[in-house]
């Protein structure tokens, strides 16, 4: 199967007002496959997150581009669809009217703008809150709806940044286990950063794990898993040499953050 997104040399420094530099990324090349659900795995500050907004378009790669379907990515648009750790709603509009903002601004008729969010509303369990206000909802309904808003948009790719990092253990695996319930019914191409171990073998087909910075990708690793999955393959042999494996990876790469 063919790559979807190309991240081909993609590298990033930061320059302070004073004129210092701190680079984020050394060059990354990645594939992504169409379908794929590719989680990125690595301890804090290795510039996940920064590769993640390149490919959403909200920063520029110092080095190296960013290929969609063969088109370079020079901004942010409808073809990828972004989930924050944050709540990033808004507070003035319902939960209904937060899911139909991008097909609204798009010109989409009001008619199938209902259908859309009525029908992502249902998937993602928020049926009866349709009126609410995002502070009336939790931190997990909150990011249902963010999901909702993002799937509704129909983009070709999800990027999700730790969305279930401010949520509680029990909250988070129910979300783990509706976004990849969706996945497999939509068969989305997702691309999920995380610095849970658990969560990126439990989520994914394919977790690619994080140097300590400058960020590379050091290893990728495929999960067989079968699917459906639910939480109890956590404590498989299988799943448990898996884990092993990758909190060696990671333990070695926060220990070199800590002697640089």
């Amino acid at each position: 199967m063919s790559s979807q997104l190309s991240i081909q040399g993609v590298s990033r420094v930061f320059t302070s007002p004073k004129g210092q530099t701190t680079q984020a990324l050394t060059p990354v090349d990645f594939e992504v496959r169409e379908n794929d659900f590719v989680t990125i795995l690595g301890p804090s500050g290795c510039g996940k997150s920064t590769l993640l907004r390149i490919v959403a378009g909200l920063d520029q790669p110092t080095t190296g581009q960013v290929l969609l379907d063969g088109a370079p990515v020079q901004g942010p648009g409808a073809d990828r669809g972004m989930v924050f750790q944050s709540y990033t709603l808004f507070p003035w509009l319902t939960i209904e009217q937060n899911i139909r903002f991008g097909l609204r601004e798009r010109g989409m008729p009001e008619r199938e703008q209902k259908e859309r969010a009525d029908y992502f509303i249902a998937k993602v369990g928020l049926r009866g809150f349709e009126q609410h206000f995002p502070k009336q909802l939790s931190g997990g309904m909150q990011q249902r709806t963010a999901i909702a808003r993002a799937l509704a948009n129909d983009p070709k790719i999800l990027l999700l940044d730790e969305p279930f990092g401010a949520l509680d253990n029990q909250t988070r695996v129910l979300m783990q286990e509706l976004l990849l319930g969706i996945w497999e019914s939509a068969q989305k191409t997702v691309l999920f950063v995380t610095h849970d171990i658990d969560e990126a073998i439990f989520m994914a087909n394919r977790v690619a794990v994080f140097s300590a910075r400058p960020g590379r990708i050091k290893t990728e690793l495929a999960v067989d898993f079968p699917h459906p999955r639910h939480y109890t393959i956590k404590t498989s042999p299988e799943f448990m040499a898996l884990k092993a494996r990758l909190t060696e990876e990671i333990r070695a790469e926060a220990m070199a953050t800590d002697l640089h």
